[in-house]
């Protein structure tokens, strides 16, 4: 487990631990208004499978496009988002998976984000985009976890 994002090669992991349950973190990966309360200001997805879509957005950054990829109920969630706002997914995507394991009383939640080596613009934008979603998941998963363990579980 680490305390902070870490970049290796080019992906993102980052691994936290809470003591909610397995089933409460699955709510908060996905169901939108749970989402919404600690990843981004709204998150919209037209069903909870692979194949639909979406949109996360923060009101100081805009919309970002998401396509959910896998959906295997309280082990691991996966889409595919726009690294910058947009009105669909395009070249300058990159995949998250959730993963959810089992950690004495409570849950670790796992995230990956990858695909950062295929998109365009070359090794400093890529470099760049890798330290600004390193930085952003630090954010985030501390909320996750403010939030999972300051609720009734």
């Amino acid at each position: 487990m680490s305390d902070h994002a870490r970049i290796k090669g080019h992906t993102v992991t980052r691994t936290v631990h809470t003591e909610a349950s397995r089933a409460r973190v699955w709510e908060a990966l996905t169901v939108p208004e749970v989402m919404a309360t600690w990843f981004g200001d709204s998150v919209s997805f037209t069903a909870l499978d692979a194949g639909a879509t979406g949109s996360v957005e923060w009101e100081d950054y805009g919309t970002f496009p998401i396509e959910i990829t896998e959906v295997v109920p309280a082990d691991s969630f996966g889409f595919r988002w726009s690294g910058i706002p947009a009105d669909e997914l395009d070249e300058y995507s990159t995949h998250v998976r959730f993963s959810l394991a089992d950690a004495g009383t409570g849950t670790d939640v796992t995230v990956v984000e990858s695909g950062f080596d295929k998109l365009p613009g070359g090794t400093l934008y890529r470099r760049d985009r890798l330290e600004q979603n390193r930085e952003g998941w630090d954010v985030e998963l501390d909320e996750l976890v403010i939030l999972l363990d300051g609720a009734d579980q």
